[in-house]
């Protein structure tokens, strides 16, 4: 699978090219799934924000409103009640899934517990586009800071990738360069912050950062 790990979503012109050559097909010409589950697990989220998602409504120009031929749900916490040979088609049929933000805990739980997490190995020619957690979950740990799933049992997620990443730079006022090193110490491997015009490319273990705004490593 193609990684295009961001902060805020397809902001900018960078970007925007970055996930074109990913994709290797005009946007107007590829079909979405998006993933809203992280939502359910971060208090800051609900019904609306879910609404907003779905509909690509201009909130969500940066992902789901990007012009996609058709745009479904996989809402993964009822995957496992219907069965991965009515799943598994949907998703390898796609050619790109948006995983939206919410608490990346969450969204691990349930990648693992649908089955979604074993299959995407097998999808080497598919699209992953993160938001905030949607790219976090990626990371082998989220960090303290990020937990806000009561009922995670710690701040590991998927390990994907072998770095973790600070989103929303400078976007909030505990978002700072400051709370970021603070973030990074406690980690303690290879990270990265990253604000919302920075977008992390991966393909084939290759990591390339592309930003028109403001981005750290750490380790």
């Amino acid at each position: 699978m193609k990684l295009l790990l961001t902060s805020g979503g397809v902001t900018n012109p960078s970007i925007h090219s970055a996930l074109a050559q990913l994709l290797n097909k005009p946007i107007a010409q590829c079909h979405a799934l998006v993933i809203p589950t992280a939502q359910w697990g971060h208090p800051m989220c609900g019904p609306a924000s879910v609404r907003g998602l779905l509909a690509a409504e201009p909130d969500f120009r940066h992902l789901s409103g990007l012009g996609w031929a058709s745009l479904g749900v996989l809402e993964l916490t009822a995957l496992p009640t219907i069965g991965e040979e009515r799943w598994v088609p949907w998703v390898r049929d796609a050619d790109v899934v948006l995983v939206d933000g919410g608490d990346a805990t969450y969204l691990s739980h349930w990648m693992r517990e649908s089955g979604l997490a074993e299959l995407l190995p097998s999808l080497p020619d598919t699209v992953w586009v993160g938001v905030s957690a949607g790219s976090m979950v990626m990371a082998p740990r989220i960090g303290e800071y990020f937990v806000e799933w009561p009922s995670a049992p710690d701040d590991r997620t998927l390990g994907m990738v072998d770095f973790s990443i600070f989103p929303h730079l400078n976007a909030f006022p505990t978002n700072t360069p400051a709370h970021a090193e603070r973030w990074a110490a406690d980690i303690g491997g290879p990270a990265y912050a990253i604000d919302e015009q920075t977008a992390i490319k991966v393909v084939d273990g290759s990591v390339e950062v592309v930003s028109e705004g403001q981005w750290r490593k750490f380790g």
